[in-house]
Parts: structure tokens; sequence; C-alpha cells
């Protein structure tokens, strides 16, 4: 662990920055834990704090985006659950009868303040089909041109266990990239990202990390309350994806949610201001990554896999060594180096064509390497590491 990332003073000249950028597009995401009381219901107070914060960012220029996770928890006493259900049907009947009602509190708050309220319920088809993910970030675009303040969550009414977006970190950071977000907030019930589980022996806050150099040897683990689905993992996960996309990330506790967005100027002992690691990235290669859903998998040599992410190279038929899968050219597959899953990218050739190359090079032909990539250059996504994890 590096000094600058437990934030006790050291950042080796280069200070955590101490504002959100004039007239930054922000997305909020705000968890389970955060929204709802210790016996299971809507926390109204913080709700309608949460509305007045969100007025006076709009009121400094600012566009607001607004991910809630809730509609679970909402259905939960209604329904006489006492607590979050692991049985698919009983998540979805919760879900169906909490998100209305999360809903109609976000709209009551907002619109005290004379703000807009648009919900929009995504599903994974909405991000991993390529037109639907088109046209969701056209609806986005519209949506904050006219001055409302969208409020997203997955429609877990509808989502299975087979093809869900998992959790809202996630489906916050693709917001974030949807939206061409400068800054992405992640407020949950723990003050930022610790060393170690908060309560550890040693344990210390990181509170300004620059690059993945700064996380080597933290350690997140374990899920989140009662009522959510995530845990610091997953937010680790989000500004990891976020980050890489140009999106500078927050995470911080939402008890400090006045302190860190009532105002312009963002305190440094708060939180974990996490920095951009690279710039916006086009939407179809943000697709490709983190939204897309994979029909196989390809697997390269080493000499590939540096072909691919140190020399930037398409892969080419040479460096296949192996393949998962029944696809069709043009899917989405995940290429697989020595080390594990490296990037992912739309494949030019079906996974028959790929298995007579393979075929013919066990007889001991040698690969053609005149004809077309296997995945071309254009066509590829890299994915980040994610330290911590």
């Amino acid at each position: 662990m590096t000094p600058a990332a437990t934030g006790a003073g050291s950042d080796h000249g280069q200070e955590r920055p101490g504002r959100l950028p004039a007239g930054a597009r922000v997305v909020v995401k705000v968890g389970s834990s955060s929204l709802t009381r210790a016996d299971g219901g809507l926390d109204l107070n913080r709700i309608d704090i949460l509305a007045g914060l969100i007025a006076g960012m709009r009121s400094r220029g600012h566009d607001v985006v607004l991910v809630s996770s809730g509609a679970v928890a909402s259905g939960l006493v209604p329904l006489g659950l006492s607590r979050r259900p692991d049985e698919l049907s009983l998540l979805q009947a919760a879900a169906s009868v909490g998100q209305g009602r999360l809903a109609a509190r976000w709209e009551t708050a907002m619109s005290a303040y004379g703000l807009v309220t648009a919900q929009v319920l995504l599903t994974a088809h909405d991000v991993a089909i390529r037109s639907h993910y088109r046209t969701v970030r056209a609806t986005f675009d519209s949506l904050l041109s006219l001055g409302a303040v969208p409020i997203i969550n997955e429609n877990d009414a509808v989502a299975t266990s087979e093809f869900s977006l998992g959790d809202n970190d996630r489906l916050a950071a693709l917001v974030a990239h949807l939206v061409t977000a400068d800054v992405l907030v992640l407020l949950t019930d723990v003050d930022g990202l610790w060393t170690a589980r908060p309560g550890t022996p040693g344990a210390t806050p990181i509170r300004h990390v620059r690059s993945s150099a700064d996380l080597e040897g933290v350690s997140v683990s374990g899920r989140g309350s009662f009522v959510g689905t995530g845990g610091m993992t997953t937010k680790l996960q989000a500004a990891t994806i976020a980050c890489a996309s140009g999106t500078t990330t927050l995470i911080a506790r939402a008890d400090d949610a006045a302190a860190l967005l009532g105002q312009e100027q963002v305190p440094a002992d708060l939180g974990t201001w996490f920095e951009p690691t690279g710039p916006h990235r086009p939407s179809r290669r943000l697709w490709m990554a983190h939204a897309s859903q994979p029909e196989g998998r390809v697997l390269i040599d080493a000499g590939a896999a540096r072909a691919l992410t140190v020399g930037k190279k398409s892969l080419l038929l040479p460096g296949l060594t192996g393949l998962d899968g029944d696809f069709e050219s043009g899917s989405v597959v995940d290429v697989v180096g020595p080390e594990g899953v490296l990037a992912r990218g739309i494949c030019r050739y079906a996974a028959a064509e790929l298995r007579e190359v393979l075929a013919a090079q066990a007889e001991g032909a040698p690969a053609p390497d005149h004809v077309a990539p296997v995945i071309h250059r254009d066509d590829l996504a890299e994915l980040p590491r994610i330290a911590g994890v």
C-alpha cells in the first residue's frame, strides 16, 4: 500500500481535487441500505435531503442523474416480508409493489423544489442489445436537455437471475457513460474505500486513488446489507469501469452527502476520490466491454495477448489456441489470454470456421496470416483490471 492511498496526508505532490468541476454532469447512485430505516421501510427524511441537494446542484449548473436502489426494499413491509427474499419470484413481487412507491416518493420530494422527474427502468436487454443501447442514450440526452432529473433503476420486476444487470453500482457506471458524466458519486453506508473492512485492526481509509497502483494490498470482500445486493467489491468494480471511461468517481457515505454535494467544495477528508484512468470512450467500445453479452470465448497465446494489450494490434488467426461456445460471425466474444480475460470484441468468424483452422493447425498446417483478423482492433475493447478484488 502506498502512502498516497492511505490518505494520511501524503499525496506525493498531487493533491486530491477540492471541488466538482464547474458545470459538471453528475450521476448520483444511492443504495438500498442508505434509503431504508432499521425496520426496512423507506427513509423519507433521507430522500427529502437528497432531493434538496440535487435541486441545489441543478441551481449551480449541474445536470444530475439519479440511480436509486430501493424498489425491493420498498415492497418488503407492505408484503409482510422481514428481509430481502432469495426466491426470484418473491424478489420480483417485492419490486413490483415497491417500485411505484419509490418513484412516487422521489417525485413528491423533487417537485417540492420545482424539479421534474422522469422514471427510467432498464433491463439487461436495454444495454446488451446495441440498438436498444443507442435508444436509451438518446432518451437520456433528451431528458437532460429538457431539464428533467432522470431517476434510474433496474426493472427488477422482470429481470431474471440469468439475464440481469446484477447490481445498481454497475448500472450507475454504465449510465455515467451513457450520459457522458464528468463525475459518478456512489453513496453507501461506509465512508469510502478502506485498506480492509472497516473495524479490521489496522484498516485505514483511502482518500485519493490515482491509478490501480494505489490499490495494491487493498482487500474488499463481503456483500452489502440485508436489503441490498452490493458491497464495496461492486463499488470498486463500478469505479474501475467509470474511471476507465473518463469519469471521476467518488465513493462516500450517504450521511456525508450534504457536505459533499451541498457546495462546490468537496472536503478532502470524506469519501474516496478516484481519478479517471482513461479518456471518455466511444459508446461502442463501452458497450462491448461492459454491456454486451458474450456468446463465446476465444483463447489466445501469450504473444497474441501482448500484441493486443501492448501493441494495440488486431487479433490474427496464428495467435488462436482454442475457443468455447457455438457462435456466428459478428458475435461478441471474450478474449482469454494465459492470465485470464483481457478483452471483448466482435468476432469476424463463426466458431465452426475457427475450429477448422485449429484442426488444421493440430495436423501441422500453419494458421493463415493473410486473411481477415479474428477480431479487428476497431472491434475490440480491452477490459480494465480491477485491483483489490
